[in-house]
């Protein structure tokens, strides 16, 4: 970790665990114009009707008239007026807003960086300082901001983006929701000029706002969202009320035809149920490489080849009592349902053979595993 990661973590860490933390909002979407500002202000109308004294921190409204519209009877902190480089330019008022001290605040743009000499670099920092004074902030941030999918959106658009923010800011909010529009919606809009001036149209058409970037940029969107989702249910509901994610643990032997339709109807069930999977190998004693021919080993590589380019993770074990590595397996992945082989000269039907398998059964039913026999 460099220093500055660490400093970042030492911030987060300081602003996470002070007594009183306000709330944290966070729009997120897939690019500009998908309406997170807009989805924010009207917020900010529904709490002021509600009698909760909201104010506008910083908003940027890039000249959208839909936008801008909304700016109207809410109220606003005046902004700082920063004089750099030749130009007067506006920043938000942070220390303003933490003297007037609202109930809400509706910053913005939390990627940015502010102008040198601004007592935080960022602007999460100074939302952070917000939430530390016990502020509730509404904010937005588009995904390619964020910094561990940095590189795939520099892979999609072509485009890296300077202005991020660490993961753990997302992992702080108490609400992250999704303002998502299919790709047809987001280029009408573009079009008809609601994103940007209409002189820069063409532009982006051929740049960023094209059909196929703006659809794996979606589905980082979605994906980002239902992780962090996934993450507050893991934190907030007992493990007893949660719904069961489903995770596949595919067993197999040497025998290199069960294997593979195993392995691959294994790997049809995870895609549907959109699961995480593991394909396992208890290699036994009679099993050890001075005691099987070559041809069988080079079968087993290329199944486990296989299970890995299908998407599943690999696990093998040295283990004589085979049973009992499944069931350690199963329980440590957190499986769902294990699925092996129908039966044939393996080393499942030595387990059918002996009580292993009443073990297996009992162990797994005792756990909420199902066991599936692939025909």
């Amino acid at each position: 970790m460099t220093d500055k990661e660490h400093s970042v973590e030492h911030f987060l860490h300081l602003a996470n665990k002070s007594s009183g933390r306000g709330k944290f909002k966070i729009y997120i979407g897939m690019s500009a114009g998908v309406g997170k500002t807009y989805r924010m202000l009207q917020e900010g109308h529904n709490m002021l009707r509600n009698g909760l004294n909201v104010q506008i921190g910083y908003v940027e409204t890039h000249g959208r008239a839909e936008t801008q519209a909304l700016i109207d009877g809410l109220p606003a902190i005046p902004r700082k007026q920063v004089f750099y480089k030749g130009k007067m330019l506006e920043e938000m008022d942070l220390d303003s807003i933490l003297l007037l001290n609202p109930e809400w605040v509706i910053v913005d743009e939390l990627a940015h960086t502010n102008i040198p000499g601004a007592r935080h670099e960022k602007r999460w920092q100074d939302v952070m300082e917000l939430l530390k004074a016990g502020i509730n902030v509404i904010s937005a941030v588009n995904i390619q901001h964020i910094e561990s999918i940095n590189h795939e959106v520099k892979v999609i658009t072509g485009i890296e983006v300077q202005e991020r923010i660490p993961d753990l800011v997302l992992q702080m909010a108490d609400e992250v929701v999704n303002i998502d529009l299919t790709a047809d919606e987001l280029i009408s809009r573009l079009k008809e000029g609601k994103i940007y001036d209409k002189s820069k149209v063409e532009t982006a058409l051929k740049n960023f706002f094209q059909a196929e970037k703006i659809l794996q940029l979606r589905e980082l969107a979605l994906k980002e969202v239902a992780t962090q989702v996934e993450r507050k249910v893991e934190i907030e509901i007992p493990r007893s009320q949660q719904m069961r994610h489903e995770n596949f643990l595919a067993c197999i032997s040497t025998n290199d035809e069960v294997a593979r339709k195993v392995i691959r109807k294994t790997a049809r069930l995870a895609a549907y149920y959109h699961a995480d999977w593991y394909v396992l190998y208890v290699q036994a004693p009679r099993e050890n490489a001075s005691r099987i021919n070559l041809a069988t080993q080079r079968h087993l590589i290329n199944n486990l080849k296989l299970a890995t380019e299908l998407g599943a993770e690999v696990v093998q074990l040295h283990d004589a009592h085979i049973a009992q590595a499944i069931i350690n397996t199963a329980i440590e992945k957190r499986a769902t349902t294990v699925c092996i082989g129908k039966p044939h000269i393996s080393l499942f039907r030595i387990i059918l053979r002996t009580n292993l398998f009443n073990q297996l059964l009992k162990t797994l039913s005792s756990n909420d595993i199902d066991l599936i026999i692939l025909s």
